[in-house]
């Protein structure tokens, strides 16, 4: 964001970037606790790195709304989403309807699960589907952080997850495959690239 640096504006990231870490994986190991998997906990912790991504989303200069990103589920583990006072989130329920993010502060994040962390729960967490949805004259800024397994980590459903209600989904996967998967044609046009990936 500037070329010659700042090392002021770094060190105020950084730490935001550890506090939202240190929050997803809170979440993440809540999670893990009320499927029985505490012992999977450190390894699967352990395991991940994170990445702050900043978004711009221009105005569109119209009162009509018009769509800022196209419908998508995350494939990394969890992201945690933070958006200024310029509202466009929504997040497609069960049913198929879209409901609006509306943060009850200023303050406020939403934390999403994503479809490497599905993969991990046999299915039982899906990914949450979402889009942006803009209207108006400001531009919508948000900071997301996002939660994937490291180089090398296979993703394998636990044998706690697998039962007669709930068979086995998918087989053990890389994630860096995966997000390779995802970026072709067959990851792009598939209704779950996840499934297509390495569904059973």
């Amino acid at each position: 964001m500037w070329p010659r640096g700042n090392p002021s504006f770094s060190k105020t990231i950084n730490s935001y970037a550890e506090k939202l870490s240190e929050l997803e994986k809170a979440v993440r190991k809540m999670i893990a606790e009320s499927f029985g998997l505490e012992k999977y906990i450190d390894e699967h912790l352990n395991s991940t790195n994170y990445l702050l991504r900043f978004s711009k989303y221009n105005r569109p200069n119209t009162p009509d709304t018009e769509l800022g990103l196209s419908p998508h589920t995350d494939k990394s583990l969890m992201t945690i989403l933070h958006q200024n006072q310029v509202d466009g989130l929504e997040l497609q329920t069960k049913n198929g309807s879209w409901i609006k993010f509306k943060p009850s502060t200023p303050n406020s994040f939403i934390v999403m699960t994503s479809e490497s962390l599905t993969g991990w729960l046999n299915g039982r967490l899906g990914a949450t589907y979402h889009r942006v949805m803009m209207s108006g004259n400001e531009a919508r800024y948000s900071l997301a952080l996002f939660s994937y397994p490291k180089d090398g980590y296979v993703i394998e459903v636990p044998e706690e997850m697998v039962n007669e209600e709930h068979p086995l989904l998918f087989k053990p996967f890389y994630y860096e495959e995966f997000i390779s998967f995802d970026y072709h044609n067959a990851g792009q046009e598939a209704p779950s690239a996840l499934r297509a990936f390495c569904g059973v």
